[in-house]
């Protein structure tokens, strides 16, 4: 096919289209320059923010919010570390006021040691936030059931962990993940936390996800910079293997050279 009439491969959310399916998160890099550097690096068109950590009062937020202006990126504020649906509601009304876009990515946070999501609390939240005008992102399970209710309370993006944020484990739940992927192929699915290494999101993107978001494999990296471009890389080739239509999976072996014509020796 001739390259000129291939039509950009993009991914929407909420009507915004853009064309990079790594999303970043902007905490724990060792200065700002490399922060800059990795999301540069990263081709990535969405940062995440936590409200928590950039408040807008303070000299290092403007000074932050700056930094994001000139990098020309979309923000998707978070509610990082809130544990009830009113704390996780009035941050992400300050988020609005503050960043200035209906997005918000939704976490109200159930437990300490793993920071699973609150399913009850988070389907409650994105209920009374749609309501309000917010486009949500949940930070969820792979649940088929809270995903339900979670369409049905106005979220048109869902976001199931791979792993225990900051965990680096992968995709814990290969089968869950894949179910959650059959089941809504018209809903953008965004795999969110536990990824470690760009195997990980290749084989989320192999799967049929839309995107995965990301921070601290690389902010955590030796080479911050080389691993955004190396995660960048490994996203493109998963969903170009995807698009490739792979070959289906075998329980027996199957000769890849013809036995037909083959030299037959004698005794």
């Amino acid at each position: 096919m001739d390259a000129m009439n291939v039509k950009p491969d993009r991914v929407e959310f909420y009507g915004s289209a853009v064309s990079s399916r790594l999303l970043l998160g902007t905490a724990q890099y060792p200065s700002p320059a490399i922060l800059s550097e990795a999301i540069r690096a990263s081709g990535a068109e969405i940062v995440t923010v936590s409200l928590r950590r950039e408040s807008g009062a303070s000299k290092a937020g403007q000074s932050f919010w700056s930094l994001i202006r000139e990098l020309g990126v979309k923000v998707l504020p978070n509610t990082a570390g809130c544990k009830t649906v009113k704390e996780a509601v009035t941050t992400a009304e300050m988020a609005r006021e503050l960043f200035g876009t209906p997005w918000v990515k939704l976490e109200v946070i159930g437990e300490d040691d793993t920071l699973q999501p609150d399913v009850f609390g988070l389907v409650e939240a994105a209920r009374i936030l749609s309501r309000d005008g917010f486009q949500v992102f949940p930070y969820t399970t792979e649940d088929l059931v809270v995903a339900e209710k979670l369409i049905s309370a106005g979220c048109e993006v869902l976001m199931p962990w791979g792993a225990p944020i900051g965990s680096g484990r992968g995709l814990n739940n290969p089968y869950g993940l894949r179910s959650l992927r059959a089941h809504f192929p018209g809903i953008p699915l965004v795999v969110d936390a536990g990824i470690g290494l760009p195997s990980h999101a290749a084989a989320a993107m192999e799967m049929g996800y839309d995107a995965v978001l990301l921070n601290t494999a690389v902010a955590k990296a030796g080479d911050p910079v080389r691993m955004a471009r190396a995660f960048a890389q490994a996203i493109e080739a998963g969903r170009e293997a995807l698009l490739a239509d792979p070959m289906e999976t075998r329980d027996m072996a199957a000769p890849s050279t013809p036995v037909m014509g083959r030299a037959m020796l004698g005794d």
